[in-house]
């Protein structure tokens, strides 16, 4: 018996994984921002990390969100 060649793939151009992936759009927040959140609801921006985080009060509570701010929206 012969052993199994691999065979060579072709280069599909209408193929979906050929595409490169986009970056996506990460939002810009400052001190002092109205943001809402999916889980913790209504709160404020009160620190921005270099872009990577930020701490956001929501009432009594305070949470740091990590990039890309995914459940995070500015209002």
């Amino acid at each position: 018996m012969k052993p199994a060649h691999a065979a060579s793939r072709r280069f599909l151009p209408g193929s979906p994984f050929n595409v490169l992936p986009v970056d996506t759009f990460v939002e810009q927040f400052a001190v002092s921002d109205q943001v809402t959140h999916d889980k913790y609801g209504l709160g404020s921006v009160v620190l921005v990390e270099d872009d990577e985080a930020v701490v956001v009060e929501f009432g009594l509570r305070k949470v740091r969100i990590l990039t890309p701010f995914a459940k995070l929206t500015k209002l």
